[in-house]
């Protein structure tokens, strides 16, 4: 059975539901207020939340989006009120709360509800992140949007995105509750008719094109004939265009395919305020599914993950997550963790130079020291900004024009001038 946990400031109501729930055979904890409702949410993920929305210290509403911003609404939570309105129960559905029970709550409306959202949550589990996880985020939401609406009238989509993309977080979200995932790169032998029966409802996948080897590319081929015999979708990308797909080895005949049907998905630096949310959520699921600690991060290390250039995307912020978690000596993860994981030769040492810049470079004539240093500074400034020119001119204050000539003058290569790539 599941574990549950029931949360209300009134006593009589808590053993109530108390007492109904483990007769159905749950276990029950049961928190007086919102401190102990975080206290035993800390204390492992429970299965399912029954939250009360009037409460004395801090209200339901507002602890259910606590949960939200921190990553840790992994679980289906049902709010109750004994005052409920219309815009209450709106305002809780688009947080993230599941279901809206108004007091006093009848017995075969309390299963049914409960019934409900151990079944979703049961399928949840399993899932790996994607879009759905961030109804607040205005450009994440509309992502999903359109890849629902694409995705409704075509099994076959294709992502644009250079190597520093969401292309997984994107296609995760087209993944059927508890349908499969085949990871088209993943695998070197041939894909047979079995494999394709054993993957149907769910989701075929490629993260990059241009990597696969030429069996890999049959094997495409191959399922790209049999998605609707088998209910399956295509969720292929590239940061290539078509005559770099050709290159590649790739015919004629499948990249018109491929590129009947595409969507631009942005880089993970066009999104750098969603980044504290999106690690916020990587490193609460670590925690819900045992492969990590408890964990949570201070403001100052959102912050250093929110600087990062992540050149190599969401694969490089999984993996950095993973490894905070992992290396942490205490429940809060600092500023400094993330800055001695992400720059290791960055701390100062003891030589009485400017770290990263050598002692013969302090010897130089002014003139000469100063261009070592502009180079230094703009080779960090590109990767910081992940080659977004419109980005870095506006952070280091330059005109465009003037920003592409001193990158010339200085022999360093500008970034990409577009937002987006054309097929």
């Amino acid at each position: 059975m599941a574990n549950i946990l029931v949360v209300d400031d009134e006593v009589g109501i808590r053993e109530l539901l108390t007492e109904i729930l483990t007769d159905e055979g749950h276990d029950v904890r049961a928190a007086e207020d919102a401190a102990a409702a975080r206290a035993a949410r800390n204390a492992g993920r429970p299965d399912l939340v029954l939250l009360d929305i009037w409460m004395p210290d801090t209200d339901g509403i507002t602890l259910l989006k606590e949960w939200a911003a921190g990553g840790q609404l992994s679980m289906p939570v049902i709010m109750m009120s004994g005052h409920g309105t219309i815009d209450t129960a709106v305002e809780a559905t688009r947080i993230g709360a599941m279901d809206f029970l108004e007091k006093p709550i009848g017995m075969q409306k309390l299963m049914a509800a409960v019934s409900r959202a151990l079944e979703r949550s049961q399928k949840r589990m399993s899932a790996s992140l994607s879009l759905s996880a961030f109804p607040r985020s205005t450009p994440l939401r509309d992502l999903r949007r359109r890849l629902e609406q694409m995705a409704s009238k075509s099994r076959i989509l294709l992502l644009r995105s250079g190597t520093g993309g969401i292309v997984e977080l994107a296609a995760r979200t087209l993944q059927p509750a508890g349908k499969p995932w085949h990871d088209l790169a993943a695998s070197s032998e041939p894909l047979s008719l079995e494999i394709l029966s054993a993957a149907a409802g769910g989701v075929l996948y490629c993260e990059e094109l241009g990597r696969l080897t030429r069996l890999q590319q049959k094997n495409l081929l191959f399922a790209l004939d049999r998605l609707e015999r088998h209910n399956l979708h295509l969720i292929v990308a590239t940061s290539l265009d078509a005559a770099g797909l050709a290159a590649h080895g790739w015919d004629d005949g499948a990249i018109r395919r491929l590129f009947e049907i595409w969507l631009a998905v942005p880089l993970l630096t066009d999104l750098r305020d969603e980044i504290p949310d999106i690690a916020s959520h990587l490193l609460s699921q670590l925690a819900d599914s045992g492969e990590a600690p408890l964990r949570r991060f201070a403001t100052g290390a959102l912050n250093a993950l929110r600087q990062h250039g992540w050149p190599n995307g969401y694969a490089e912020l999984k993996s950095a997550v993973r490894s905070l978690a992992l290396a942490a000596l205490d429940e809060e993860i600092a500023g400094d963790d993330v800055g001695n994981l992400l720059f290791p030769d960055a701390s100062a040492d003891h030589s009485g130079t400017v770290p990263g810049i050598s002692a013969e470079v302090m010897d130089l004539p002014l003139r000469e020291a100063r261009e070592v240093f502009e180079r230094l500074y703009f080779e960090y400034h590109l990767r910081q900004e992940g080659g977004n020119m419109t980005r870095l001119a506006e952070k280091i204050g330059l005109e465009r024009t003037h920003l592409y000539r001193k990158l010339k003058d200085l022999g360093l290569r500008a970034g990409r001038r577009e937002e987006d790539a054309a097929p």
